[in-house]
């Protein structure tokens, strides 16, 4: 082969890996289809607690001594007159530095979760489907159309009144197609409350979506 020919065998091997790999990058941020799940989502928005270590039972009593003990009689106290313990107790409480309110304590921090569980419905045709969204991982496409992105995922604290999940969605409108010939149309933005899905949930002519519960 002449020096010309291995130049430009080298030039196309190149240009061939670097579209490979252009490729496989576009491939990784297409969305996926969403695949319905069977998990139930009762126990999903608990906070982990840890488990209460076992109780040592109490040590036995020591044995009674062999010998008696000499007790020595306690000092009877010494009566103060009124007017001089009052007198004592106004001096104490000037000298005594005044006391601190108490701090509220901190509320406990939120639990992050890697999977956010939603469920969508078609009300045309009445399909609906529960499935799950990586936080920070690829789209997940319902249907043809409907794309769901999720930035985080988060359940109650243990000093929460109410047990609760919720996630920051990103919904999108694009067709399925060969070409993408549109860049997709956001249609949601926000946070999902799973106790209250009326509130902050996707309305739309055709698609209802809510958030259902975070997955570890």
């Amino acid at each position: 082969m002449t020096p010309r020919g291995a130049i430009m065998a080298g030039v196309t091997a190149a240009a061939l890996l670097a579209s490979g790999a252009v490729l496989a990058s576009a491939i990784n941020d297409l969305p996926q289809d969403a695949v319905p799940i069977q998990d139930p989502t009762a126990a999903l928005n608990r906070q982990t607690v840890p488990q209460t270590p076992p109780v040592e039972p109490a040590p036995e009593a020591a044995p009674a001594p062999a010998s008696p003990i000499a007790v020595t009689p306690v000092t009877p106290p010494i009566l103060i007159a009124e007017s001089e313990q009052k007198a004592d107790e106004e001096e104490k409480a000037d000298e005594a530095p005044a006391k601190r309110a108490d701090t509220p304590a901190a509320p406990s921090r939120r639990q992050r979760r890697r999977v956010a569980i939603v469920e969508a419905i078609d009300k045309i045709t009445a399909e609906s489907m529960r499935f799950e969204v990586e936080v920070g991982g690829r789209p997940v496409r319902f249907q043809r159309t409907l794309i769901f992105t999720a930035r985080a995922c988060e359940v109650s604290a243990a000093d929460e009144q109410v047990s609760d999940a919720v996630a920051y969605l990103e919904v999108s409108l694009q067709p399925r197609g060969v070409i993408q010939v549109s860049e997709p149309r956001q249609i949601f933005r926000g946070w999902m409350f799973a106790s209250s899905p009326a509130v902050s949930g996707l309305q739309h002519p055709i698609y209802d979506a809510w958030i259902v519960g975070c997955k570890a």
